[in-house]
């Protein structure tokens, strides 16, 4: 049923008809600067149009990445020229009630050509001679390896050679990557073997610290060693550091240049009151209003390790001196190999931390000052030495990236990323989850399948926790760069230049919809993921599952800054940003900090339960051998000095378990999985997420297959009514199938194709009701297919047709017409059909399949029925149907690909469409067009506009039941149809009369005075009749079928 009620409220009226805060935003691409006023007005007026809440002006390049052609270079990146476009781009958000945000530069790797060679990104370089004493020497030491002839020296440090002991040391592993001065990858790979190194072998050591001399004062200026030489041979080790390589990546033109050190707060600062913080000063009071946050985009600028005053970050960070240890940064063992291991690990740690606190930190310091946020990607997923939690403690909006399936990303490990960004809202408090959305590359710009290619995508980071979607990408093109434009080499594109952005309402609308409601929702897990401190440590996608929990136990992953800071409230860890729960998973690579192991041992002390292996080592010199030694004492009283493979202990007043996955532990607790697709052979074809807002709970959940589904899904709530939110259609319907049992609600549903729901739990209800129907859904039969011949209309503008008749429903790409074979955008299908509609049912009308954007909008009879845009291509027609002859109008719209295609190799005047994207070879046309079956559908029953028993036929005197008077009481019910599966089976069970074969003759009644519903039936056995009754409350599900007993007296009037 539809409901009504629902008109009143917040959650349910914001679902409906979402508010601008709420809406959509975008990465909106100044592709080269190349923009104009009358573009950026435009391009703010169609999202204003569209229901965006803002945009990200993104100022950049990449226009002839990939062999893709250049545009025009316009004016330089915060330049007076630009300010000019900034300043009218504000302005006009203002007026049209959008918030903008500003990446700080133009381009990625925070940088550019302003950003000297001290400020850039910086690594440790070397360069080592013998020297053999004692003698007093004056030499002059080699300069280490360095870019752009720009050394520093941080030290001068020699220690004797060994004695060959005929062992051949090998290299410490993964050098490179342990010291920081690498990414490790693009899809947040693993990095917990960086932690682990070759077994130390006796002997194989370069040096001991009490044996390494530190000789920095005993060089000059110009790097002559005077230096009187002990006994004996020795090494020198000249170590200092040099400008990385790393530049500024798709700038655009006139910002080429240098990567700023993300160590040092002294370089961003200066960045600061250089670049950005005139922009804002000319923003004025805009500043803080209109302009309210500041980004820059990924890291992927490769490794940098030092930084002037690193040394002293270190020394405050650890609490010991980094000096002699510096040699294992050049590849030497210093005391053995497990040391140097351990310290590459504080190294790395340290790195992390200034990056954190250096850049972001002072990032949002700044800001702060202009009652701005920040929301940097700032976490990967690229591996740069970081902690990517970490540095999400600083975000306003905690930002991250998702893409459709693309050739170098197919699958959902190197897709999928927000869980990291999700988690660090949810432990940190914040509210917003964004994302830089549908991410692409070397695959064709325009042609997505909205349904197929973007919807599961978006779905999935949903259930990983996204709030709030930024299309990537938006490119601003001025109308002298034709159509569809100038675009970047990269992303989805959404802007008006494609083919469906006037058709792009219901899709957005459905983004709306859901951020309206998951904005508002508290996150509800019951696992807590601990993935330990080593760096980079980037946390992976929800189907990695480190938390054991899945599937049926959500979790969210939490770094150690905040597990230091947790805190027990009645047997749950409470993380600052408040969210409760049941268990806190340690990793399986059992390493730990000490101040981490002493944190499980006071929450364990406080009531926690912990699981988790027990933790082998302290991979760090922290606190030196004493907290070695208190490591490893701890370790043992917690687990024991020899634990079994499996365990589980109480330890304080909490529970410490080991030896199974949080998924086993809680069964084992008897705690219900909080969803669960029942009876489904795959888990993971149903995503979920579960919030509460107020008190209502409330999942969203998706289908990630492209079939059709029908499933019972369980919910862990019980004692409220389960209320179906379509995100697609904005309708509410109260279920009426549903049953409760063991704290859990139990919903059939069915699921569209890569479809979804929100399910809604509000009101309150007795823990013992149970539904009254069998379905939530309308079954549907096909009434009538609409056959051609169909009358099309393409816009000859751009090459097709102003109209031709189509006998059937045709792929345009097969079509003998060019002009429709290479064809792009909008065309209409015009046809008639005859329908007689029955009063009080339900019609739709079905597309089936519409390619290849997957978009059509309906006009029946001269009004807009709607736009659909994911399968089965529905939409409802009930109100606009009339009887007799009704007039259909189907505009469809396929992508640019075709017309491309067919523009491919000629010369510009000849061209229909203009862009600096080449048209590649491999480029297929793909099929279009409207290809049906065009079917028009009903429900199976007549639906009532009230509930049963709301209205009767009554009259003063009694009637007499002839033929006249029953046609009038069952006028309003006459065309009914069976229910699917039938109201009573034909074995229908009754107790004493299990032989009945079939059931006939069903006769619906009320009695004066009871709402209650009967039905006479008879029943055939094979041999002869008999009658029966059955009772029932909604005329859908019938009980208490038995042998019919008749009153010898009968009513003087009957309610029908």
């Amino acid at each position: 049923m539809r409901d009504s009620e629902f008109a009143a409220g917040t959650l349910e009226s914001d679902f409906q008809n979402p508010t601008r805060q709420v809406g959509v935003r975008c990465w909106w691409w100044w592709l080269n600067s190349n923009v104009t006023k009358e573009a950026i007005t435009r391009d703010l007026e169609a999202m204003h149009d569209k229901g965006f809440s803002g945009a990200m002006i993104f100022d950049a390049h990449g226009a002839n990445k990939h062999n893709n052609f250049n545009v025009p270079n316009g004016p330089v990146f915060s330049g007076p020229e630009w300010v000019e476009l900034y300043l009218h781009a504000l302005n006009e958000a203002k007026r049209l009630g959008l918030e903008l945000g500003l990446s700080i530069q133009s381009g990625w790797n925070l940088g550019g050509p302003r950003v000297t060679l001290d400020d850039k990104a910086k690594q440790i370089t070397s360069s080592e001679i013998q020297i053999e004493g004692p003698a007093m020497v004056y030499q002059k030491l080699p300069v280490p390896k360095s870019n752009y002839n720009y050394y520093r020296d941080i030290c001068v440090l020699a220690y004797p050679d060994k004695q060959d002991s005929g062992i051949t040391r090998k290299p410490i592993s993964h050098l490179i990557a342990k010291t920081g001065a690498k990414e490790l990858g693009g899809s947040a790979p693993d990095c917990r073997y960086l932690l682990n190194n070759r077994p130390s072998v006796e002997g194989e050591e370069d040096a001991l610290l009490r044996d390494i001399i530190n000789i920095t004062s005993k060089v000059s200026e110009d790097g002559t060693l005077k230096w009187n030489v002990p006994a004996g041979k020795w090494t020198v080790l000249r170590i200092g550091y040099t400008p990385t390589t790393a530049r500024v990546s798709t700038s655009s033109d006139n910002w080429k240049g240098h990567v700023l050190d993300y160590l040092s707060k002294d370089a961003f600062d200066r960045y600061w009151y250089d670049v950005v913080e005139p922009l804002l000063k000319k923003a004025g009071p805009m500043a803080g209003t209109v302009l309210k946050r500041l980004e820059t985009d990924s890291w992927e600028c490769g490794g940098m390790n030092w930084s002037p005053g690193f040394a002293e970050e270190f020394k405050r960070y650890n609490g010991y001196d980094i000096i002699k240890y510096l040699p294992v940064v050049t590849g030497n063992i210093v005391e053995n190999r497990a040391i140097s291991n351990a310290f590459l690990a504080d190294f790395r740690k340290t790195i992390a931390h200034c990056v954190s606190q250096n850049h972001y930190r002072a990032f949002a310091e700044h800001a702060a000052r202009y009652n701005m946020g920040i929301q940097p990607e700032c976490s990967g997923p690229h591996a740069a030495p970081i902690d990517g939690i970490t540095n999400y403690s600083h975000s306003d909006i905690v930002m991250s990236e998702f893409w459709i399936p693309s050739p170098h990303r197919p699958d959902p490990p190197n897709r999928f990323f927000v869980k990291q960004a999700s988690s660090a809202a949810h432990i940190y408090g914040k509210q917003f989850v964004g994302a830089e959305s549908f991410t692409s590359l070397k695959k064709p710009h325009w042609a997505v399948e909205l349904w197929h290619d973007m919807k599961p995508a978006m779905d999935y980071e949903f259930c990983e926790g996204l709030n709030m979607i930024f299309f990537h990408t938006f490119t601003c093109s001025p109308k002298e760069m034709g159509i569809p434009g100038q675009e970047y080499f990269a992303g989805t594109h959404v802007n008006p230049q494609i083919t469906w952005w006037d058709l792009s309402d219901a899709f957005i609308d459905y983004i709306n919809r859901i951020q309206s409601v998951v904005q508002k929702g508290k996150f509800v897990a019951d696992v807590l993921y601990y993935y330990g401190d080593h760096v980079p440590n980037i946390a992976v996608n929800k189907g990695f599952n480190r938390a054991g929990s899945l599937p049926g136990y959500d979790y969210d992953v939490t770094n150690e800054e905040v597990l230091l800071k947790l805190k027990v409230v009645d047997g749950k860890v409470v993380v600052p940003g408040g969210i409760r729960y049941r268990v806190l998973v340690l990793p399986n690579h059992k390493v730990l900090s000490l101040a981490a192991l002493e944190k499980v041992e006071e929450l364990l002390g406080q009531g926690a339960t912990v699981l988790g292996p027990k933790p082998q080592r302290l991979v760090s010199l922290v606190g030196g051998k004493s907290a070695q030694r208190k490591f490893h004492k701890l370790a043992d009283k917690l687990w024991g000095s020899n634990p079994a493979e499996t365990g589980r202990i109480k330890s304080g007043k909490g529970r410490l378990v080991w030896g199974q996955t949080s998924r086993e532990f809680l069964q084992s607790e008897g705690v219900a999985f909080d969803f669960e697709a029942v009876g489904a052979k795959k888990q993971a074809d149903y995503e979920y997420i579960h919030y509460t807002i107020d008190d209502a709970d409330v999942y969203f959940v998706c289908n990630q297959t492209k079939q059709p589904r029908s499933v019972d899904c369980a919910f862990r709530i019980s004692g409220k009514q389960p209320e179906l939110w379509d995100p697609v259609t904005g309708e509410i319907t109260r279920a009426g199938a549903f049953k409760q049992a063991d704290g859990r609600t139990v919903i059939p549903m069915e699921f569209d194709p890569y479809g979804s729901s929100l399910v809604v739990f509000r009101k309150s209800i007795p823990a013992a009701k149970q539904g009254t129907q069998r379905s939530n859904y309308p079954a549907m039969n096909v009434v009538k297919e609409i056959k051609g011949p169909w009358q099309v209309t393409f816009d000859p503008a751009w090459g097709g047709p102003a109209s031709v008749e189509f006998k059937t429903l045709t792929d345009w790409t097969k079509h003998a017409d060019e002009g429709i074979r290479y064809y792009s955008g909008k065309a209409v299908y015009t046809n008639s059909f005859e329908l007689k509609p029955v009063s009080g049912k339900r019609y739709w009308l079905q597309m089936n399949n519409v390619l290849d954007t997957g978009i059509a909008a309906v006009k029946l009879n001269g009004k807009d029925v709607g736009i659909t845009w994911t399968t089965p291509f529905r939409l409802e027609m009930t109100d606009v149907l009339k009887t007799g002859r009704n007039k259909i109008e189907v505009t469809v719209v396929n992508s640019w690909q075709n017309r491309l295609i067919g523009d491919r190799g000629k010369e510009q005047q000849e061209r229909f469409t203009k862009t600096n994207i080449k048209i590649r070879d491999d480029w297929k046309l793909r099929p279009s067009g409207l290809l049906g079956p065009v079917e028009i559908i009903s429900n199976r029953w007549r639906q009532s506009a009230v509930e049963p028993g709301e209205w009767e036929f009554k009259t003063e005197k009694s009637e007499t039941i002839d033929a006249e008077n029953v046609k009038k009481w069952s006028a309003p019910f006459r065309n009914w149809h069976y229910y699917p599966d039938h109201v009573i089976g034909a074995k229908p069970g009754i107790k004493g009369f299990e032989n009945v074969k079939m059931t006939d003759v069903p006769t619906v009644f009320q009695l004066p005075g009871d709402k209650k519903w009967f039905m006479t039936f008879i029943g055939f056995d094979g041999k002869g009749y008999r009658s029966f009754i059955a009772e029932s409350n909604d005329l859908v599900n019938w009980t208490n079928m038995r042998l019919a007993m008749f009153p010898r007296t009968y009513p003087t009037y009957i309610r029908l």
